[in-house]
């Protein structure tokens, strides 16, 4: 990990506006803003939109909204996520639907719509290949889809396991191995059965062991996926560990533990969590901050603990529902918020 100074500004950069709701997601893609592609972020939200907005240039801080979709769905769209081939924008929205948008020219156009949760579809998420999809809904289910020639979508596994909406899915960055958060206050690992080829729980990451006493918002992972990071309705940030080359080898049994707690950040819900390549965790919350983590240099005998780095209040005017880094220009950070606007941020060195 690049070593990161302590005299650092998070500065605003452009603040996008256009949104008539709350924004609700962000999702850079991740094959822009590299190679002299100019960085693509798309953005949606409670006026059932969604939008992709593009950086006027590679060199250029200042983006441009490309296109508002306004057709795809009929309700709030909640969540979005880039194939990791950049082609394809998932949408999963209030409507019951996930949309997959493709790019054609300028235009965003919908080749596929994936039907089957009961109500509200609250996150969707790729895996590291592209081969498969997976969603969640307040209808407690976590759904796979294996993703076919076509822009077909074959719904492969229906997991069962949490007792209350499903607010986030998440897959490993290296194995495919699942992570699922809840209103029911845990998080579920699911992983394939190489038997049965069914997917199962292989681990409830629960208050019992360490884990969240309230509702789980959203995960994300260290670059290396050595490491995991969850935010919750406790006012908590956790940190949890795994031996990566267990699970790297195929022992998808290879547990989480919990590393470290961090609290006294924020004051109300934390509702985003992400870590950036370079290693700083940013969280965004319904106390309207942004605080940035990183690992602390002084190691404690227990384990690596992480400090602030800095903390941006009044980051927005109302509830921070989503943070996001590109993927590719390490220190620029997205932040969507309830007041209907979407930020642009870069972390500087005040030197």
């Amino acid at each position: 990990m690049t070593s990161i100074e302590e005299g650092v500004q998070l500065t605003e950069v452009q603040r996008l506006e256009g949104h008539t709701d709350r924004v609700w997601g962000l999702a850079w893609n991740p094959v822009t803003g590299t190679a002299g592609k100019p960085a693509m972020l798309a953005s949606c939200g409670g006026d059932k939109t969604v939008r992709i907005w593009q950086q006027r240039n590679p060199s250029s801080t200042s983006f441009n909204c490309l296109e508002a979709l306004e057709e795809i769905h009929t309700r709030t769209v909640r969540s979005c996520a880039w194939s990791p081939s950049g082609e394809k924008l998932a949408t999963a929205s209030f409507d019951a639907t996930t949309a997959i948008l493709e790019q054609n020219g300028n235009e965003f156009e919908c080749v596929s719509t994936l039907e089957g949760h009961e109500n509200e579809v609250k996150s969707v998420s790729w895996n590291a290949s592209g081969s498969l999809l997976a969603t969640c809904s307040r209808d407690k289910c976590v759904w796979i889809w294996e993703v076919l020639p076509g822009n077909e979508f074959d719904c492969v596994s229906v997991l069962q396991g949490h007792t209350q909406d499903v607010k986030m899915v998440q897959w490993h960055p290296m194995v495919d191995v699942l992570f699922s958060c809840s209103y029911d206050n845990t998080i579920k690992v699911w992983a394939e059965d190489g038997d049965s080829d069914d997917w199962r729980c292989v681990q409830t990451l629960s208050e019992s062991n360490c884990g969240h006493s309230s509702t789980v918002w959203a995960v994300s992972f260290n670059a290396t996926g050595e490491k995991m990071v969850t935010c919750s309705d406790d006012v908590t940030i956790k940190v949890w560990s795994v031996d990566i080359e267990r699970l790297q080898s195929g022992d998808t049994n290879a547990s989480w533990s919990h590393l470290c707690t961090l609290s006294g950040y924020h004051d109300r819900t934390i509702f985003s969590v992400h870590w950036s390549r370079e290693g700083i965790i940013a969280t965004g919350a319904a106390d309207d901050a942004i605080c940035l983590f990183i690992e602390s240099e002084d190691h404690v005998i227990d384990g690596p603990k992480y400090k602030l780095l800095l903390k941006k209040e009044k980051a927005h005017d109302m509830d921070i529902n989503s943070v996001r880094w590109s993927p590719t220009e390490n220190r620029l950070l997205a932040s969507a918020s309830d007041d209907g606007t979407i930020k642009i941020w870069k972390l500087a060195s005040l030197h």
